[in-house]
C-alpha cells in the first residue's frame, strides 16, 4: 500500500462533541458528535480520496497501563457523557457500513494503536498520514510519518512543519512534553517550564537527560525544580512515550476501504434524522440503490389547447385538486407566473405552462373558472405563496382546503424543515429534482422562464405528485392525533389573513430614515473616537479578534470567559465588564447602534416595493415550534423599542394616506394571565381580578411589604422575576439580570414561590407529564413534541424542562391572537371597513386605519380580542393610536 490514513476516532468524536450543540434524533438521543465525525470523515474522504484507512477508537480500559504507572494520569478528568458514549458505538456502525476498516483494543488508548499501526506501515514501505490534531503524535513524525490536522484545512506536519510549530524536532517532542506536561492528562511535567522555554533548552542542550544530569547549568528557580523534580519529569516521559508494540492484524488488505453498504448506510442516516447526508449519499457517483425498483409515474405537459379543454373538464368534476406555480422569483409581488402543476390522484400530474403555445392569456382565461369555484378545494405546499401569485394573474383562489407544509408543522413543529424536497425524501425515500439542477446558483443562475419547457413539466409535475401522496398521509395523521380541530379551524383560514397582510404591507417614510441615518451616523463616529481614546490605539470596532487583543492584551483586563476560539467578547462578556470597565459599556453602545443602522436604516429603504411604495413582509407560520408568528424579508419584530433611537426608526413608518392613523392592540400581560389560569393560583387569579399591578403585586409579596410602599425599582424587580419564571429563568440568569448576588436571587425566587405555591405545583406537573408523554400541549390542543425531555445529556434535558413549562403558555398566546385575528378579520370583511390589518408583532397587532373608523374599529378590535376565550382571570388589551408607530 502507497498511502495509509490512520483516523483518531476517538479525537475526532470529543472534538465534535463539544463543538456541535443541540442535535438529536426523533428520540431525542444526542447525535452531535456523530454528525460532526461523519462530516469530518466524508470531507477527508474528499480532499485525499483514500484507498487504505484505519479509524482508530480506544478501547474499553484504556490507559490501564499508565495508570498502574502513575494512579493520577488523567484521574481529574469527568467520566464520559453518556450520551457520547452511545455515539461512539454509532460511530463504529457508520465505519462498518461505509466499508471503514476499525480497530478498538482493550486497555489501550488509540494513540498507542495509531503509533503502532504507523511503525508497521512505514516498515512496510508507506506513506502514513496521521489524522489528529493531538500533538504526542509529533513523536512519530519523519520522512515517511507525517500528521494531517483536518481541523486547520488540512495542514500537513512533517519534521520541518514540526520544528517550526514546537521548536523542537520530532525527535525531541517526547522531552519536550516531559517537560511541559499536559494539563489535560494530568502529566506533571516540570513546573514553570512552559513551551518556550523547552524548546530553548532542549536546543541548547539536545536531550532533557542531559539537563537533568547537568543542573550546574541552571540556577535559581529553575535549579531548584530540576533538582526536586526531575523524577517527575522522568516519570511524565514514560507517560508520554508511545507504547509501539500493541498486537494488530498486520494485513493490507485488512486496511483497504470497502465498497458502502449504500441502502444500509441510507437507512442509518433516516434513524438519526441526517437528511441531508442521505440526499448527498443518493447524489454519489458510487451510489447504487440495492432493490430499488424505478416506479411508474405519468407526468403530462399540456401545451395544446385540446389538452388544456380536456384537462379543465376533468378538473371541474373533482372535489379536491392539488396545484403548484412556477415562478420567477421567490418575492410574491415581483414574481411572474410561468405555469401551473395539478395532481387529482398520486402517481399522475399535469403541467400547464404559460410561456408555451397557449400564451399567458388563454391558460388564465381557462383556469380562472377553475380556481374561482368555491364548490373545489385547492391544496398545495405553501399555499400562501401560489394564491398570491395567482392573484398577480387576477385570479382569486375561492376554497384553500389543505397545505402539506401546515399539516407537517403542527405533526412535527419541533422540526426545523418543512421542504418538500425534506418531506418526499423522510417519507417516500425520493430524492427530488433540485431547483439549483434546473436554474443554477449565482452568477449562472437563470429564471424558470429560460429553463426549457418539458424540464419545468417534469419538476413540476413531480412537486405535485408527492404534495399529493404527503397530504393523504399528513390528512389521516391529523386526525389520528386529534390535531384536525387546530389545522382545519386556525391555521388553514389564517393563509388569507397572511396573505393579504403581506399583500397591503407598510408605508415607509425614507426622508425621514435618512435624517435619522445621519444622526445615528454622527453618533457612532463620536463613539468610535471616545473609545479609540479609552483603548489609546485605533482598531476595527466590528472585529472580535482585534477587540478581544484591545481589551485583554493592551488594556491587561481579565477576561471573565473564553469560547474554543478565542477570548470571548459577547454581550454577556461585556455587560459584565462594563460595571468596572466603561470601554466596554462604550462598546455596547456602539454595537447597538451599529446595528440599527446596518439593520434598519440602511437596508429598510432597499426592500421598498417600487411598484407599490411600500414594504411588504412574509409572515411565516412555521417560524417557532410554540406556534408564534415570524416575520420575515423584513423582520420587523425586532426594532428595539427601549432606545430613543429604535423609537425613531418607528416614526419613519407611517400612514401612506392623510387623513389616516395606526391602531395598535395589545394584549397586557397575556402570558403571565395563562399562567395565572393553567396553574389555578388563587393570589395571582385575585390580583388579576382586582386589576391590579401584577409587577407591583408581585413586588409587594417578595418584599414582603404594603403595595402602597413599592418603589420603581423593587416593581422592576418583581417584574424580571415574573418573566423569568415564565421562561424558566434559574438564579443565575436573574442575578445577571438584575445585577444583584446570586444569593439574593435565589431567595427571590424563593419568596416568589412561597408567595405564589400553585405555580411551582403547575410547573413541575408540566415537566412529569412532558416526561410521561413525550410532548406538551397548549390549551387549544396545539403539541409541542419533547424527545430531550429523557435525554441523558443533562443541558439539553434541562432546555426540554424549560420549553414543558413555557410553551403551553407562549404557545397559547400565539394560538389567541390568530383566533383574534380570524375574526378581526372576519367583521372587517362583513362590514366592509377600509382600515386593515397590517402587521402582527408578538402580542401586538397593528392596523392602519381612516380616521373617521376609528370610533367603531377600536371598541371591534378591543372587544374581539379580550373575548376570544373564556379564562379565570380577564383578558386585557390595551389600545393605542397615533399618527406613526412611534406614537403607537
Amino acid at each position: 500500500m502507497e498511502k495509509i490514513y490512520i483516523l483518531d476516532a476517538s479525537g475526532y468524536l470529543y472534538r465534535s462533541y463539544f463543538a456541535i450543540k443541540n442535535m438529536t434524533n426523533s428520540q431525542g438521543e444526542s447525535t452531535n458528535a456523530l454528525f460532526g465525525f461523519i462530516r469530518s470523515v466524508l470531507k477527508l474522504f474528499k480532499d485525499f480520496e483514500p484507498e487504505h484507512f484505519i479509524s482508530v477508537f480506544d478501547g474499553p480500559n484504556n490507559g490501564k497501563l499508565r495508570k498502574e504507572l502513575y494512579p493520577e494520569y488523567k484521574a481529574h478528568r469527568s467520566a464520559m457523557p453518556p450520551d457520547l458514549l452511545y455515539q461512539m458505538q454509532w460511530a463504529e456502525k457508520f465505519c462498518e457500513l461505509m466499508g471503514i476498516p476499525s480497530i478498538k483494543i482493550p486497555g489501550v488508548e488509540a494513540d498507542d494503536t495509531m503509533g503502532s499501526i504507523a511503525k508497521w506501515a512505514e516498515h512496510s514501505g508507506s506513506t502514513v498520514y496521521l489524522c489528529t490534531s493531538d500533538k504526542d503524535m509529533c513523536q512519530l513524525v519523519n520522512e515517511r510519518i507525517l500528521i494531517l490536522n483536518t481541523h486547520k484545512e488540512n495542514l500537513i506536519l512533517g519534521v520541518n512543519q514540526v520544528i517550526e510549530n514546537y521548536g523542537v524536532k520530532p525527535t525531541q517532542i517526547v522531552d519536550w512534553l516531559s517537560m511541559t506536561g499536559d494539563a489535560s492528562d494530568n502529566i506533571p511535567g516540570l513546573p514553570g517550564f512552559g513551551p518556550k522555554t523547552a524548546s530553548s533548552l532542549l536546543q541548547q542542550y539536545e536531550t532533557l537527560d542531559y539537563i537533568l544530569a547537568h543542573p550546574e547549568a541552571f540556577s535559581g528557580k529553575k535549579l531548584e525544580t530540576i533538582l526536586e523534580k526531575a523524577d517527575d519529569a522522568l516519570l511524565s516521559r514514560k507517560l508520554v512515550l508511545l507504547n509501539l508494540d500493541v498486537d494488530f492484524a498486520k494485513d493490507a488488505n485488512f486496511f483497504k476501504l470497502k465498497t458502502p453498504d449504500f441502502y444500509n448506510l441510507k437507512q442509518f442516516y433516516g434513524s438519526m434524522n441526517f437528511l441531508t447526508l442521505s440526499k448527498e449519499l443518493e447524489q454519489h457517483k458510487s451510489y447504487v440503490a440495492v432493490e430499488k425498483i424505478e416506479e411508474k409515474v405519468t407526468y403530462t405537459l399540456v401545451d395544446e389547447e385540446n389538452g388544456l379543454d380536456e384537462l379543465c373538464l376533468k378538473l371541474s368534476k373533482q372535489t379536491e385538486i392539488c396545484f403548484d406555480t412556477e415562478t420567477t422569483s421567490l418575492k410574491v409581488l415581483e414574481a411572474e407566473l410561468v405555469g401551473i402543476g395539478f395532481a387529482i390522484t398520486p402517481k399522475i400530474s399535469w403541467y400547464v405552462p404559460v410561456n408555451g403555445n397557449l400564451g399567458f392569456e388563454k391558460v388564465i382565461k381557462k383556469l380562472k373558472p377553475l380556481f374561482e369555484n368555491p364548490q373545489i378545494g385547492f391544496y398545495g405546499h405553501n399555499v400562501k405563496y401560489d394564491i398570491q401569485i395567482l392573484l398577480n394573474a387576477e385570479i382569486k383562489v375561492a376554497n384553500i382546503c389543505f397545505d402539506t407544509m401546515i399539516a407537517s408543522y403542527i405533526l412535527n413543529s419541533h422540526v426545523r424543515s418543512h421542504s418538500l424536497d425534506q418531506l418526499s425524501l423522510e417519507y417516500f425515500d425520493k430524492t427530488k429534482c433540485s431547483i439549483t439542477d434546473l436554474i443554477g446558483k449565482g452568477k449562472t443562475e437563470i429564471t424558470m422562464k429560460e429553463v426549457e419547457i418539458q424540464k419545468v413539466s417534469d419538476y413540476c409535475c413531480e412537486d405535485v405528485d408527492y404534495t399529493c401522496r404527503l397530504k393523504e398521509i399528513f390528512k389521516q395523521e391529523l386526525e389520528t392525533r386529534k390535531l384536525k380541530n387546530l389545522f382545519q379551524n386556525l391555521e388553514l383560514p389564517l393563509i388569507k389573513v397572511l396573505a393579504n397582510m403581506e399583500r397591503k404591507g407598510i408605508y415607509l417614510d425614507v426622508n425621514h430614515l435618512n435624517l435619522q441615518g445621519i444622526k445615528v451616523n454622527d453618533q457612532l463616529k463620536h463613539l468610535t473616537e471616545e473609545i479609540y481614546q479609552m483603548a489609546g490605539a485605533e482598531f476595527n470596532l466590528n472585529s472580535p479578534k482585534q477587540l478581544g487583543e484591545i481589551l485583554f492584551t493592551k488594556l491587561q483586563i481579565k477576561p471573565p470567559k473564553k469560547t474554543a476560539t478565542g477570548l470571548s467578547t459577547n454581550v454577556e462578556v461585556l455587560e459584565y465588564l462594563k460595571k468596572d470597565y466603561p470601554i466596554a459599556g462604550k462598546i455596547l453602545e456602539y454595537r447597538s447602534l451599529e446595528k440599527l443602522r446596518s439593520t434598519y436604516i440602511e437596508s429598510l429603504p432597499s426592500d421598498i416595493n417600487p411598484k407599490t411604495n411600500r414594504i411588504h413582509c412574509t409572515f411565516n407560520q412555521l417560524g417557532a415550534a410554540t406556534g408564534r408568528l415570524s416575520c420575515q424579508n423584513p423582520n420587523l419584530q425586532n426594532i428595539p423599542t427601549r432606545t430613543e433611537n429604535g423609537r425613531q426608526i418607528r416614526e419613519a413608518f407611517h400612514p401612506e394616506k392623510s387623513g389616516w392613523s395606526y391602531l395598535a392592540a395589545d394584549y397586557s400581560q397575556i402570558e403571565l394571565r395563562l399562567l395565572a389560569h393553567l396553574s389555578d393560583d388563587e393570589t395571582m387569579i385575585q390580583a388579576f381580578n382586582n386589576h391590579e399591578d401584577i409587577h407591583a403585586h408581585t413586588a409587594s409579596n417578595i418584599f414582603n411589604i404594603p403595595l402602597s410602599e413599592v418603589t420603581k425599582d423593587q416593581r422592576y424587580s418583581a417584574k424580571a422575576v415574573n418573566f423569568g419564571i415564565v421562561y424558566g429563568q434559574q438564579a443565575y440568569g436573574l442575578s445577571q439580570e438584575l445585577q444583584i448576588s446570586l444569593s439574593q436571587a435565589a431567595e427571590f425566587i424563593e419568596m416568589y414561590f412561597k408567595k405564589y405555591n400553585r405555580v411551582k405545583d403547575y410547573m413541575e406537573s408540566c415537566k412529569e407529564k412532558a416526561r410521561q408523554t413525550g410532548k406538551t400541549l397548549t390549551i387549544t390542543g396545539r403539541e409541542r413534541v419533547l424527545p430531550e425531555i429523557g435525554s441523558k445529556n443533562g443541558m439539553l434535558r434541562s432546555a426540554a424542562e424549560r420549553l414543558a413549562i413555557n410553551t403551553p403558555l407562549q404557545g397559547t398566546a400565539a394560538d389567541l391572537i390568530k383566533m383574534a385575528m380570524l375574526n378581526i378579520d372576519k367583521e372587517l370583511q362583513k362590514k366592509g371597513h377600509l382600515g386593515f390589518m397590517m402587521l402582527q408583532i408578538h402580542d401586538e397587532l397593528i392596523f392602519e386605519i381612516p380616521d373617521f373608523e376609528i370610533i367603531s374599529l377600536e371598541p371591534l378590535v378591543k372587544n374581539a380580542m379580550e373575548t376570544v376565550l373564556k379564562l379565570k382571570v380577564p383578558l386585557i388589551v390595551d389600545i393605542a393610536i397615533g399618527k406613526n408607530w412611534k406614537e403607537c
